[in-house]
């Protein structure tokens, strides 16, 4: 069943016939659909008339790349979660799409139940990966993080916070990864923060991991001075 049969979600997709599927498989779950949409630019029009919750979008279209509609959405409103609904896989396509502020991401090669699981959880502001992209992507951070230490010492603009504008190309952060945040930074414990927001420590753990890809951080210790700098206290 949908998880929450008011949730109103947008499908985008360059394919007519693997749009349409997923739109009737949401349906007979039980889930409002907004809408369908074949290229960014319609997707854009579709979702400004219907403000869907939630957004399943195709990575590669036409007319834009999946990330700038993901940016040009939350733009219009940051309210929507993008959840990417891709066949591929790869390391920078997962790493474009998570930057321009997507909530998650999912190769299509899911089972429709681990799509409707997924739509629960970007609904909710979590994020949510095929199983396996997140430790590589967060490999990935962690060796371009590297490269990037002496710009972030001489003062080089990071990514965007809960207290900063997001500028282009700045990842940014969702309410509950800021929530997150906060209590990481407070010294709470993954068990700690999953009784205070009543989550799985394991979403909680999701959480950490998505916002270290996000902010090419290394650690939680790393996590912590960010905040402090950021002043998410």
């Amino acid at each position: 069943m949908c998880p929450d049969a008011e949730l109103r979600v947008l499908v985008v997709d360059d394919h007519p016939i693997w749009r349409h599927s997923v739109a009737a498989g949401l349906e007979e779950a039980g889930c409002a659909v907004a809408g369908t949409a074949g290229d960014g630019a319609q997707a854009l029009r579709v979702a400004a008339a219907t403000r869907p919750g939630v957004v399943l979008l195709d990575l590669n279209l036409p007319d834009m790349s999946g990330a700038e509609v993901t940016r040009r959405l939350l733009a219009a409103d940051p309210a929507v979660r993008v959840l990417i609904l891709s066949a591929s896989g790869e390391r920078q396509d997962v790493l474009d799409a998570m930057t321009a502020g997507a909530t998650g991401y999912l190769v299509k090669s899911a089972q429709f139940s681990e799509l409707l699981a997924a739509v629960r959880s970007a609904a909710a502001g979590e994020a949510v990966f095929t199983p396996g992209l997140a430790g590589l992507v967060l490999g990935e951070y962690r060796r371009l993080a590297a490269g990037s230490g002496a710009d972030a010492g001489r003062g080089a603009a990071g990514p965007a916070g809960p207290g900063r504008p997001a500028g282009p190309g700045q990842p940014r952060l969702t309410e509950r990864e800021t929530e997150v945040l906060r209590l990481v930074a407070k010294g709470m414990t993954y068990p700690e923060i999953a009784a205070l927001l009543v989550l799985s420590p394991r979403t909680v753990q999701n959480h950490v991991q998505n916002t270290l890809i996000k902010l090419q951080l290394h650690n939680k210790a790393q996590l912590v001075r960010y905040a402090l700098e950021q002043g998410i206290e």
